[in-house]
């Protein structure tokens, strides 16, 4: 039977309305919730001594509900003769409980005889659009409700919320001096959710009649549960932050009912009212072999706090294989926020629980959803340290924390705020005793990030034993790959050029970052510097870019864009002594962009290669000045043969096996 509107137009139509609950007979039409689910929040806004005007009541029972709980004056008016002949045959045994057929737009009652106007669905039904013709009647509908609540009397309305309709109320209620609180029913969707429907969030909207002062500005409220009130400062806010709710439902609802994975993974952040921040971030992962929803397994998974950005809890690819050990087809990957304190993985679990069931799968049987299990890796939340913060002019804030990772290993990071989702620089921790007590001291024999180990490999191609040679590197950070290279090269003068003088601090403070004749740094603008130094005829062996860029809007995250432009390029191979090499940390998802970026390398220099890491974005370009030296095969067994009899390392810096599926010459 097709009870539901073919066109939003029919919600309007007496006619339609008529016919409508002909078909339905005597069974109430619930479509925003009963009794049971509605009464939470209408017995917060709703006194028993009220008297309540119900507009367009059609054939639901919850006026009858409300009666018998206690509300014993209750008028319900609605425009379909047949509803109102119907409602009153079933309450006439409800005195008080009355029923009238009138329009709620011209009502024939006195000014300021109710204290409630209650409206469940009456107001979308009336407005499915925003023409001239449905804005005309809408405001006679709030110039009624206006004219006929006493003062402060609530006009309390159940509604689904669509753009339009929040504008007009809230504008509306803004003009008038009103009071506006916005309440998400959540027991509403659940009943929903339950039935195997699509999930509209429902809102319970309470305008309370306030006397209009001049100057005085309206109260806009937004409550996502009971305990949750947030103050909004504008109407555009309070739309937001309905429409953030609206979205959310729309994203849980596709997962209950489709498989994600040809499409990528789902990310949602959590947070509390008044929060800057998001206090987790889910990722939400699905296997492509299960098409079937229903027959999914689900799990969540915690992720030690430290080890977010590790390859199989940060990226795409390390889901997929968490996944499938996991044993299930749809994986919920929680990760915790470093800005926050946490109690105990029993208190993420709780506080998560609720929002991780709603991203689950569809289930057979509704009526009773299995508990989800919560995976981890450990028997606690992780071990993590913020031991200094610090502000700088250029990066803006910034941490300094010790992490444990896996197998009980320390690392030390510098994480920028503004981009806590990437680690700007890390090193590994050894532990030693010193006068008597134990520290954490820098291990320089480590290097953390993989393209630093083929930036290195790229200083190899131009060393020559016993003979002294300059690397120019642009972009310091922690000094990590600096110090690396000064001590696999004894004859290296490194200087490295950065443009912030609180990351120098940092890196000399913290990341054990020393100067002397094999490496000075210089604070400067990269351009500036490489500008001057092509005018006084400074020449490198080798010249390293590893500098991330701070707007990743275009989709090049490494470098700045500016500093693959032409002149700069160009003034990089100026720098470079006739056999030098040019090496480039890039990190882009964009084809296209790379492309553009190959075209410009090749205008300056005469061979080109790189290595496209496999387990992250980096692409890290080889340019020669001249042809090359030697091929990358041979470089990486240099380099590996240096960190070995250097004792840096006791294994191979670099797989030989695997490198050579990860140089490009396109």
């Amino acid at each position: 039977m097709n009870l539901l509107p073919k066109a939003t137009t029919d919600f309007t139509q007496i006619d339609y309305w008529n016919s409508f609950f002909k078909k339905r007979g005597k069974k109430a039409f619930e479509w925003y919730g009963e009794y049971p689910e509605l009464c939470g929040i209408l017995h917060k806004y709703i006194r028993p001594r009220d008297k309540i005007l119900v507009i367009g009541c059609g054939n639901s029972s919850l006026s009858s509900d409300l009666y018998d709980v206690g509300y014993k004056q209750i008028m319900n008016i609605d425009v379909s003769g047949v509803v109102i002949k119907q409602m009153k045959a079933k309450s006439k045994n409800r005195p008080g409980l009355e029923y009238q057929r009138m329009d709620a737009t011209n009502t024939t009652f006195v000014d300021g005889e109710f204290n409630v106007v209650l409206d469940k669905g009456t107001l979308d039904a009336m407005m499915p659009d925003s023409s001239p013709e449905t804005l005309e009647r809408i405001d006679k509908l709030f110039a009624e409700v206006d004219r006929v609540l006493a003062p402060l009397g609530r006009y309390v309305c159940v509604s689904l919320l669509q753009h339009h309709i929040l504008l007009r109320l809230a504008t509306h209620c803004s003009g008038l001096g009103w009071m506006l609180r916005i309440c998400r029913c959540q027991e509403a969707e659940h009943r929903s959710d339950n039935s195997g429907g699509f999930v509209f969030p429902v809102f319970v909207v309470v305008c309370t009649k306030l006397k209009s002062l001049t100057g005085t500005k309206s109260v806009f409220e937004v409550c996502q549960s009971a305990e949750q009130v947030q103050r909004m400062a504008t109407v555009e806010d309070t739309m937001a932050a309905v429409k953030t709710m609206q979205d959310t439902a729309l994203v849980c609802s596709g997962l209950n009912r489709c498989n994600i994975a040809n499409s990528g993974e789902v990310i949602m952040e959590l947070s509390r009212p008044g929060d800057v921040s998001p206090r987790y971030t889910i990722t939400v992962a699905d296997s492509p072999n299960v098409k079937d929803v229903t027959r999914m397994k689900f799990a969540a998974f915690i992720v030690p706090q430290g080890r977010e950005r590790e390859w199989l809890f940060g990226t795409p690819e390390g889901h997929q294989v968490l996944l499938e050990s996991s044993g299930v087809d749809r994986l919920a990957v929680v990760r915790l926020h470093r800005e926050h304190k946490y109690e105990n993985l029993k208190a993420v679990q709780d506080e998560t629980a609720e929002t991780v069931i709603k991203l689950a799968p569809s289930f057979k049987d509704f009526s009773e959803r299995p508990k989800i299990p919560f995976l981890t890796v450990a028997s606690d939340l992780g071990n993590v340290t913020v031991i200094a913060r610090g502000e700088s002019q250029i990066s803006g804030g910034f941490i300094i924390e010790d992490a444990e990772g896996a197998e009980k290993q320390w690392y030390r990071r510098l994480v920028f705020l503004v981009t806590q989702n990437a680690v700007q620089s890390e090193a590994r921790l050894k532990t030693v005793e010193m006068n008597g007590e134990i520290k954490h001291i820098v291990d320089v024999s480590y290097l953390s990030c993989d393209h630093h180990k083929y930036m290195t490999m790229g200083v190899s191609m131009v060393n020559v034993a016993d003979r002294p040679f300059d690397v120019l590197v642009l972009g310091l950070g922690g000094g990590g790959l600096c110090t690396y290279i000064r001590h696999c090269f004894p004859m290296v003068r490194i200087t490295a050029v950065d443009i912030d003088p609180a990351i120098y601090e940092v890196a000399t403070k913290y990341f054990d970052l020393q100067e002397d004749e094999h490496l000075k740094v210089v604070i400067e603008d990269g351009l500036d510097y490489l500008k001057n130094s092509a005018k006084k005829g400074t020449k490198f062996s080798a010249m390293l870019f590893d500098i991330d860029n701070k707007d990743t809007t275009k989709g090049l995250s490494c470098p700045p864009a500016i500093f693959l432009e032409p002149e700069v390029l160009a003034s990089a191979a100026e720098c470079l002594t006739d056999t030098g090499l040019f090496v480039l940390n890039f990190v882009c998802r964009v084809e296209d962009i790379r492309q553009t970026t190959k075209s410009k390398l090749e205008k300056h220099f005469k061979d080109i290669s790189s290595v496209k890491l496999d387990q992250d974005v980096n692409e890290v370009f080889f340019c020669w000045k001249s042809k090359s030296g030697t091929t990358i095969e041979k470089a990486a067994e240099n380099l590996n043969a240096i960190v070995k009899n250097r004792k840096l390392q006791e294994d191979d810096l670099i797989d030989i096996e695997g490198l050579s599926s990860l140089i490009r010459t396109k």
